[in-house]
């Protein structure tokens, strides 16, 4: 049995042994960082996902992330768990781009269900390879390209485009790519799709209009305007 290696980064100790036994006891492996600082030095590719507080001393979870994602380029599934519970902070986690948030306190079998419905997300194999016209998805992988140059994208940005990519012309609802990506979270939830579609567009820059939304409906990709700009 493949076992995933999960690393536990919050600075209060018994926490981290609680959860690390926990995780443990399911079937997984588990090391703890007790700082964001002792963390960056772990060759963090090696890990399956990251479960991350985000009120530490020194750098914070918030910061660490945007290392990971921005100068390390170290895409590994991160998942906050914090008692930073309001709207904003939990909008900022996605935007930082975390996959999934967590408020304390929780549930050891909500942590654990939503490591699964994040692992899922991206141990899936796919060997397809889909185009419309100078955007190109290589499944195997977890590639986008744009005129043969490589967009970066975070792990959630991704199966949120490849979902619309994929079906080009379907619409999907909020709570559709909610549920999809997400699995079974709260209905805040709906708003980190709106964040997340933002960022692909910004990220295709003129082929962001690819992604249309549609008022009152939610969103889908417009094969035909892809073609126009090809």
């Amino acid at each position: 049995m493949d076992r995933k290696l999960i690393l536990v980064v919050d600075d209060e100790p018994d926490l981290c042994q609680i959860l690390k036994f926990n995780l443990e006891e399911n079937g997984y492996l588990a090391d703890i960082a007790n700082s964001a600082e002792q963390a960056l030095q772990l060759d963090l590719n090696k890990y399956n996902l990251i479960l991350l507080d985000v009120m530490m001393e020194g750098i914070s979870g918030f910061e660490m992330l945007s290392i990971l994602r921005r100068e390390k380029n170290i895409k590994t599934p991160v998942i906050f768990l914090t008692a930073m519970n309001s709207e904003n902070n939990l909008l900022e986690g996605f935007r930082t781009g975390a996959d999934d948030y967590i408020k304390k306190p929780f549930s050891i079998q909500e942590v654990l269900v939503r490591i699964k419905a994040v692992l899922e997300r991206y141990t899936t194999n796919h060997f397809n390879n889909y185009q419309h016209q100078g955007i190109k998805l290589e499944s195997s992988l977890k590639r986008v390209t744009l005129n043969n140059e490589t967009i970066e994208l975070t792990r959630t940005e991704y199966d949120i485009f490849t979902l619309l990519y994929n079906q080009a012309g379907k619409v999907y609802s909020r709570e559709e790519i909610t549920k999809r990506i997400w699995s079974d979270q709260q209905f805040i939830m709906a708003r980190a799709v709106d964040v997340n579609i933002t960022r692909i567009r910004k990220k295709f820059g003129q082929w962001g209009k690819c992604i249309v939304t549609r008022s009152g409906y939610g969103y889908y990709f417009d094969g035909r305007k892809a073609e126009q700009l090809g």
